[in-house]
Protein backbone atom coordinates (compact mmCIF):
# COMPACT_ATOMS: atom_id res chain seq x y z
CA UNK A 1 0.00 0.00 0.00
CA UNK A 2 2.89 2.45 0.71
CA UNK A 3 4.14 1.85 -2.36
CA UNK A 4 0.53 3.31 -4.53
CA UNK A 5 1.58 6.34 -2.65
CA UNK A 6 4.97 6.70 -2.85
CA UNK A 7 4.79 6.01 -6.45
CA UNK A 8 1.54 8.10 -6.94
CA UNK A 9 -0.49 5.05 -8.47
CA UNK A 10 -3.19 5.83 -6.28
CA UNK A 11 -4.08 9.35 -7.70
CA UNK A 12 -4.01 6.96 -11.15
CA UNK A 13 -6.70 5.23 -9.37
CA UNK A 14 -8.85 7.42 -8.35
CA UNK A 15 -8.33 9.56 -11.96
CA UNK A 16 -9.22 6.10 -13.34
CA UNK A 17 -12.15 5.46 -11.34
CA UNK A 18 -13.63 9.10 -12.04
CA UNK A 19 -13.11 8.67 -15.74
CA UNK A 20 -15.35 5.37 -15.45
CA UNK A 21 -18.21 7.53 -13.94
CA UNK A 22 -18.14 9.92 -16.47
CA UNK A 23 -18.01 7.41 -19.16
CA UNK A 24 -20.88 6.07 -17.29
CA UNK A 25 -22.91 9.08 -16.33
CA UNK A 26 -22.96 10.10 -20.11
CA UNK A 27 -24.02 6.86 -21.33
CA UNK A 28 -26.90 7.54 -18.87
CA UNK A 29 -27.80 11.47 -19.77
CA UNK A 30 -26.83 11.02 -23.46
CA UNK A 31 -30.58 11.40 -24.32
CA UNK A 32 -31.78 13.43 -22.00
CA UNK A 33 -32.72 17.30 -22.53
CA UNK A 34 -31.68 18.86 -19.90
CA UNK A 35 -27.77 19.27 -20.97
CA UNK A 36 -26.82 22.59 -18.65
CA UNK A 37 -27.32 20.76 -15.03
CA UNK A 38 -24.77 17.89 -16.98
CA UNK A 39 -22.66 20.05 -18.23
CA UNK A 40 -21.95 21.52 -15.02
CA UNK A 41 -21.37 17.83 -13.38
CA UNK A 42 -19.02 16.83 -16.03
CA UNK A 43 -16.85 20.60 -15.12
CA UNK A 44 -17.00 19.29 -11.40
CA UNK A 45 -15.92 16.12 -12.45
CA UNK A 46 -13.03 18.23 -13.96
CA UNK A 47 -11.92 20.18 -11.36
CA UNK A 48 -12.08 17.30 -8.77
CA UNK A 49 -9.69 15.41 -11.75
CA UNK A 50 -6.85 18.33 -11.91
CA UNK A 51 -6.93 18.58 -7.80
CA UNK A 52 -6.34 14.70 -7.83
CA UNK A 53 -3.86 14.98 -11.05
CA UNK A 54 -2.34 18.10 -8.54
CA UNK A 55 -2.04 15.48 -5.61
CA UNK A 56 0.00 12.89 -7.66
CA UNK A 57 2.22 15.84 -9.02
CA UNK A 58 2.95 16.70 -5.25
CA UNK A 59 3.30 12.86 -4.69
CA UNK A 60 6.24 12.18 -6.76
CA UNK A 61 8.35 15.47 -6.30
CA UNK A 62 7.42 17.71 -9.55
CA UNK A 63 8.14 20.73 -9.96
CA UNK A 64 5.81 23.24 -7.68
CA UNK A 65 4.95 25.19 -10.91
CA UNK A 66 3.16 21.79 -12.54
CA UNK A 67 1.59 21.50 -9.46
CA UNK A 68 0.54 25.26 -9.45
CA UNK A 69 -1.00 24.85 -13.17
CA UNK A 70 -2.62 21.83 -12.32
CA UNK A 71 -4.17 23.66 -9.46
CA UNK A 72 -5.32 26.65 -11.50
CA UNK A 73 -7.35 24.32 -14.25
CA UNK A 74 -8.86 23.12 -10.79
CA UNK A 75 -9.91 26.60 -10.02
CA UNK A 76 -11.03 27.61 -13.87
CA UNK A 77 -12.97 24.07 -13.71
CA UNK A 78 -14.70 24.89 -10.51
CA UNK A 79 -15.53 28.73 -11.63
CA UNK A 80 -17.13 27.25 -14.84
CA UNK A 81 -18.94 24.67 -12.88
CA UNK A 82 -20.30 27.48 -10.70
CA UNK A 83 -21.09 29.70 -13.89
CA UNK A 84 -23.29 27.03 -15.03
CA UNK A 85 -25.01 25.85 -12.06
CA UNK A 86 -26.05 29.76 -11.37
CA UNK A 87 -27.25 30.08 -14.81
CA UNK A 88 -29.34 26.62 -15.15
CA UNK A 89 -33.01 27.03 -15.13
CA UNK A 90 -34.64 25.54 -11.55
Amino acid sequence: MESLFASGRIADIALAVMAAEAVIIYMVIAYQADVVRYRALFANLAAGACLVIAVRLALVGANWQWIAVALAASLLAHSTDLALRLRAPR
